[in-house]
């Protein structure tokens, strides 16, 4: 089970990385239902992940995407991940700035039947914020 799910995952990612959209909505179930901390609402469904997908691919259209470490447990698998490209597009209404930037985050799935049921994403917005220099860099402590 553990390795089906781990070639399940890498092909997902592969999905991503070549921007296939139909694709990326196939890993998914019709009844999906995913929470984005970048979204103001749920996805739900294939189309919910499509828009999900169109939207980050617009923002950053050299969007690419490494798996760091898989954890899977039954039907549940935790993704870390980090996201590279060059903000040339909308995102939560920032206009492009041109900067190349690296965000890492955590998606929690829950996988049946070959297809993503459900998702937990969770990924460091404020980094994102500081990459596009919208927030002031952290200062070290003494």
């Amino acid at each position: 089970m553990h390795e089906a799910t781990f070639v399940f995952l890498h092909k997902l990612v592969d999905a991503w990385n070549t921007h296939d959209v139909d694709r990326i909505a196939g890993f998914y179930a019709p009844e999906y239902l995913g929470i984005d901390v970048g979204d103001a609402t749920p996805q739900t469904g294939r189309s919910g992940i499509r828009r999900a997908a169109l939207r980050y691919m617009a923002a950053f259209p050299d969007l690419h995407l490494r798996a760091d470490e898989l954890i899977i447990e039954g039907d549940r698998v935790a993704v870390m991940w980090t996201a590279r490209g060059t903000h040339r597009g909308m995102l939560m209404s920032i206009p492009p700035s041109g900067r190349t930037v690296e965000v890492r985050g955590i998606s929690m799935l829950t996988v049946r039947e070959s297809q993503i049921v459900r998702a937990f994403t969770l990924w460091d917005v404020a980094g994102l914020l500081r990459a596009l220099g919208l927030l002031p860099e952290l200062a070290a402590t003494p």
